[in-house]
């Protein structure tokens, strides 16, 4: 059996030992460290743009599809990325989630391919979900310019994907253990594509793809195109910029980190009281309006999901193991509020861009503090102010 299928299509990373664990054993962990009050907001300074869209030379068609989305001034990323992506230069992007590079890397390799319809590009993301996101926003910005692309990652039928492959295609938008599998099997071939990007690249590494992401590099030509986008540059990310970057710009827009806005705290559950009967009463709570609560293993998941179900709350769940169209009407119905609780294993920790989440409850310690932040950066997104609570043993 395929080692990504035992693990639920996760991989788990050849430096998962090292991986900053919680300080303490989980019996006697200090719970001191998810205990912290927002920051509260504080208003940007005020950012001033040096281009609008039509200044960038992109191709009327484009402009006309940038419009229809509703952008009206590009944000920083945008603003500095695309003429310098448009000049053909290799671009370190470091930016948070939910600042619009998908667009700062998606328009100047649209605009490249209309200019030679024989370019192709390569668009690489660590999960299934931001492959998902980058080909919606790739179809609202290329509609009606016959430009087509594929979209490679596991959990969906691999014989689609090669019937897909088959047909003309420009762009191949993807997770790198499904695009691996693609190239070993002989039904892709890398040595045509001249763009490559990397998109949210520090968590690629976090999951476990580093040896993936050189072996795809190792494909591609030597002369090339790449843009790496990520939130943080490690050693590792560093090294790879070393090795496969020529003279990158980089830009950088970050800002604080999105646990800056989110209230922390814990929730004790005592020996006399059953932890599921608390999550009900908090759960039922008005404030608690769109929850994403977080399990550690995917039956639990599965288990705790119907249990609220069966007491009257409106509850999807997602992990690993449930096919990629179920794990995608269960996000598309939260997204849209028709269901007020989400339970799911770290699966639903990175890559998801979710508006208006009030509430992440841990309901199972996550392994590390790095998936401990990622789960709470679901919350208190942009300008709002979120919550997270994480159950403890009373005696913790």
């Amino acid at each position: 059996m395929n080692r990504n299928r035992r693990n639920g299509g996760r991989r788990k990373p050849p430096h998962f030992r090292k991986r900053k664990k919680f300080a303490g054993k989980r019996k006697g962990i200090d719970v001191s460290q998810f205990i912290k009050k927002a920051e509260g907001y504080e208003k940007p300074v005020a950012y001033s743009n040096k281009h609008t869209f039509e200044d960038f030379g992109l191709d009327t068609r484009l402009k006309v599809n940038v419009a229809k989305k509703g952008y009206k001034n590009p944000t920083p990323i945008q603003d500095q990325a695309i003429p310098v992506v448009m000049e053909g230069k290799d671009v370190v992007g470091i930016a948070n989630t939910g600042t619009g590079k998908t667009a700062a890397f998606l328009l100047p390799m649209l605009h490249k391919v209309l200019m030679d319809r024989g370019q192709r590009v390569l668009i690489m993301a660590p999960t299934r979900e931001l492959a998902f996101q980058i080909e919606d926003e790739f179809k609202g910005f290329s509609h009606d310019m016959g430009i087509r692309s594929v979209l490679c990652i596991g959990g969906t039928s691999m014989n689609m994907q090669i019937r897909n492959l088959k047909k003309k295609h420009n762009f191949i938008i993807g997770t790198p253990g499904r695009i691996k599998d693609l190239l070993k099997r002989k039904l892709l071939h890398l040595d045509t594509f001249k763009s490559v990007i990397l998109d949210e690249a520090d968590r690629m590494l976090d999951m476990g793809f580093i040896d993936d992401i050189k072996y795809l590099l190792g494909h591609l030509p030597e002369r090339r195109h790449s843009l790496f986008f990520s939130a943080t540059i490690s050693k590792e990310i560093d090294s790879l910029i070393q090795t496969f970057l020529h003279e990158p710009v980089t830009i950088s827009v970050k800002t604080r980190e999105t646990s800056a806005n989110v209230d922390q705290d814990v929730v004790r559950v005592n020996s006399n009281e059953n932890k599921i009967d608390v999550l009900k009463d908090l759960l039922r709570k008005p404030d608690f309006q769109k929850v994403l609560v977080f399990g550690r293993t995917k039956r639990g998941v599965d288990k705790l999901s119907r249990i609220l179900y069966k007491s009257g709350l409106k509850v999807e769940s997602i992990h690993g193991d449930k096919t990629q169209g179920r794990r995608r009407r269960a996000l598309e119905a939260f997204k849209k509020n028709q269901v007020k609780v989400l339970v799911a294993t770290d699966v639903a920790a990175r890559g998801l861009d979710i508006d208006n989440v009030s509430h992440v409850i841990n309901y199972d310690l996550p392994e590390t503090q790095e998936d401990y932040v990622h789960r709470i950066g679901r919350t208190g997104r942009g300008s709002k102010t979120g919550v997270a609570l994480t159950f403890v043993s009373g005696n913790q």
